[in-house]
């Protein structure tokens, strides 16, 4: 933990070291690594050249971000509910929905868990 103020006394009493891949990686052997590419999820705080940590064994829900397979390429949306079905949503104005049908070619690859992106 950082505090943005003034020092803690407590400061002698730091955890020593994290282990990033037991904070961020509870699936190892299903969680990928991707590098994002484009601005269709700016929106969500999610911008081109971030590292997205991405879990094959996660549920794809309404309201998670996820990475799917649509018409043989990948794409980064959020899951949503729209009139009774579902539909794939970027979080940039310029990216129309994706409304899912049954005749559609779509996988839902896995699920956006994390995103890294320098300051």
């Amino acid at each position: 933990m950082v505090v943005g103020g003034f020092p803690s006394p407590a400061d002698d009493y730091i955890e020593a070291g994290l282990d990033l891949n037991s904070l961020l990686i509870p699936h190892p052997i299903s969680t990928f690594l991707w590098r994002v590419s484009g601005e269709a999820m700016q929106g969500a705080g999610i911008f081109d050249g971030d590292l997205l940590l991405v879990d094959r064994s996660l549920q794809p829900r309404p309201g998670r971000v996820v990475v799917a397979v649509f018409e043989g390429a990948f794409t980064l949306k959020r899951l949503e509910r729209f009139r009774g079905g579902l539909r794939l949503q970027a979080a940039h104005p310029a990216y129309p929905p994706i409304d899912l049908t049954s005749a559609m070619e779509l996988q839902i690859w896995g699920v956006a868990t994390h995103v890294i992106h320098p300051l």
